[in-house]
């Protein structure tokens, strides 16, 4: 089994077994922690950031919503317009999303369980993956870039944890311990390590980094690649 595969499975099993309710609530407007608040509120502004590299207007666009979670990032492109092919990896947060879609975009998008690299899901105007790249290595980053991207006549915006000395310091002590029984840990990145990863895979088009969000302990870069077109 590959890093990727190891990786995909254990955050199925979290999401599906360890951490669907919390999920569920943090991302409800139910009333959260101090902790989780600023969660909230740095995921709600990544959300906007991300969502602000796409034309306001997106009526005809086929959108990819990479790991969809509960499905926000879906409802929002899909109220500018957009066709949403959402697909999260945990059965359990793609329940919750299509119970939750209001009736007016239901109709726009399409929620799926499975692998979010999957080539079956055709081809796409844009992709979003907002904290879904968050707990591979740059290899897989690589790999999952490379299964997108070729796919896609416009951006593939990402988010990743970036390398500060507090998250670097958070993953150094989470691999002291062993992972069965507990949450994927985030794998911090720079932007110039990813850019080094995308070339090495053969890569040809320009990563570039867009900002990033600090909200309490939520930290995380938006970053944004596009194939070089002809």
């Amino acid at each position: 089994m590959t890093a990727y595969s190891a990786t995909r499975d254990r955050v199925e099993h979290y999401f599906d077994r360890s951490a669907t309710k919390v999920w569920e609530r943090l991302t409800s407007d139910a009333p959260v922690s101090g902790v989780r608040a600023t969660v909230r509120a740095g995921r709600d502004r990544m959300r906007d950031l991300m969502l602000a590299q796409l034309p306001a207007d997106l009526s005809g666009a086929r959108v990819l919503d990479a790991g969809c979670g509960t499905g926000a990032m879906a409802v929002a492109l899909a109220e500018r317009g957009a066709e949403v092919t959402a697909i999260d990896i945990s059965p359990a947060l793609i329940e919750i999303a299509r119970d939750r879609v209001p009736a007016n975009v239901a109709q726009r998008i399409d929620f799926r369980s499975g692998d979010m690299t999957d080539a079956a899901l055709g081809r796409f105007d844009h992709a979003l993956a907002m904290d879904s790249m968050i707990y591979y290595g740059p290899e897989d980053i690589a790999g999952i870039v490379s299964a997108i991207a070729p796919r896609l006549s416009g951006k593939f915006v990402f988010t990743l944890p970036p390398k500060t000395t507090l998250l670097m310091a958070m993953w150094r002590l989470g691999k002291l311990f062993p992972r069965s029984d507990r949450s994927p840990v985030m794998v911090p990145h720079s932007s110039r390590g990813v850019a080094q990863a995308l070339r090495a895979a053969g890569l040809p088009g320009r990563l570039s980094e867009i900002d990033r969000v600090t909200s309490g302990f939520y930290i995380s870069t938006a970053l944004c690649y596009e194939e070089n077109q002809s």
